[in-house]
C-alpha cells in the first residue's frame, strides 16, 4: 500500500485514480475476510492481518477533501464515519470504502455499470455448488449483453454447464464478461453442435407454443434450449426437444421477454421444482 503522505503528495488527479484503485482493493480483501473490527479508531485491523483501519480511514478522508467530489456524496460518507466514532460497533467498513470510491468515480467522471461489483478472490469453479446434469444450450445468442446475463443467471440458479452453438458470440467479449460480472472464468462452457447432444439426455426447449410454464414437469438432469434475439429457436432445435416445450404465459401487448429474462424466469422455475424432488446441489 501506498504510503498515506505519499498520496497526500500527488497531483489532484493522479491522487483521486490511485484513490480509488486502492478503495477497491481494499474492497475486495474486505470480502475475502469478513470479520471486522469493532472500533474505527482501534490499532488492530479490520480483518485479522488484512487491513489497518487508520490506513482505510485515511484514504477515506483524502477522498474528503477532493473539491471535485459531488456534496450529496460527500455528506453520506461523513455520516458514515461519524456514525462509526459515535458507535464504533457498527462500522460498516465496506460500506464506507465502496461509497467513498464510488463518490471518487463520480469526481473522475466515471461511473460504473450494473456489473461492476466486487467479486470475492476465494471464489473459484472448484467451490460453487450447482445441479448435477443441469444444463442450458444457446443457440445462436448475438448478443455480448444477453449471453453474459444468461451465465449470470446460469450460476445463480447453480447450472452446471452451459453449451454454446458455433454461431453463438464469444464469451469472451468485453460486453459479455462485463454483463457475467465474472461468472464466465468459473462457469464450465463449451462450443457444442445440436448433433453433438447425447441422445440419451432429456432435452427440452424454452419457446412459445408450449406448455404454461407453472403446469410443465421439468426432469432431474436435462438441457434446456434457449434462441437467438431475432428469430428464436431453430426447426432443427424444436424437433430434438424431444421432452417438450415449455412457455411463459404474457398478456401484454407485445408479449415479448428479452431471452436473459426469460431463461431467468424459467430457471427460478426448474430450480423451485427441483428443490422439491430428491435432486439437490452440492
Amino acid at each position: 500500500m501506498i504510503p498515506l503522505y505519499k498520496l497526500d503528495r500527488l497531483p489532484s488527479g493522479q491522487r483521486r485514480r490511485k484513490l480509488a484503485l486502492l478503495l477497491a482493493a481494499c474492497e475486495r480483501k474486505l470480502t475475502d475476510t469478513p470479520s471486522p473490527a469493532t472500533s474505527i479508531d482501534s490499532a488492530c485491523v479490520v480483518s485479522p492481518g488484512v487491513i489497518d483501519p487508520g490506513y482505510l480511514l485515511g484514504l477515506v478522508r483524502l477522498a474528503l477533501v477532493d473539491d471535485k467530489m459531488p456534496p450529496e456524496l460527500r455528506e453520506d460518507i461523513e455520516s458514515l464515519i461519524t456514525e462509526g466514532l459515535n458507535d464504533p460497533v457498527k462500522i460498516n467498513w465496506l460500506r464506507l470504502c465502496n461509497h467513498t470510491r464510488h463518490a471518487l468515480l463520480a469526481a473522475i467522471g466515471t461511473f460504473p455499470a450494473e456489473w461492476d461489483l466486487i467479486v470475492s478472490e476465494s471464489e473459484s469453479s472448484s467451490s460453487r455448488a450447482f445441479f448435477p446434469g443441469v444444463s442450458v444450450y444457446a443457440e445462436d445468442i448475438r448478443s455480448p449483453f444477453n449471453l453474459g446475463s444468461i451465465f449470470r443467471t446460469a450460476e445463480a440458479f447453480g447450472v452446471e454447464k452451459i453449451l454454446l452453438s458455433p454461431l453463438c458470440v464469444p464469451p469472451t467479449h468485453t460486453r459479455a464478461q462485463r454483463s457475467a460480472m465474472g461468472c464466465i472464468e468459473y462457469l464450465h462452457w463449451e462450443r457444442s453442435a445440436l448433433a453433438d447432444i447425447p441422445s440419451e439426455i432429456p432435452v427440452f426447449a424454452l419457446e412459445t407454443g408450449g406448455i404454461s410454464i407453472e403446469e410443465f414437469v421439468f426432469p432431474n438432469e436435462g438441457i434446456v434450449l434457449i434462441g437467438s434475439e431475432e428469430l428464436g429457436l431453430s426447426s432443427e432445435a424444436l424437433a430434438r426437444a424431444t421432452y417438450g416445450r415449455v412457455s411463459i404465459p404474457m398478456t401484454g401487448i407485445k408479449a415479448s421477454l428479452n431471452v436473459g429474462v426469460a431463461f431467468g424466469i424459467l430457471m427460478q422455475s426448474w430450480i423451485s421444482y427441483l428443490e422439491c424432488s430428491l435432486s439437490k446441489p452440492f
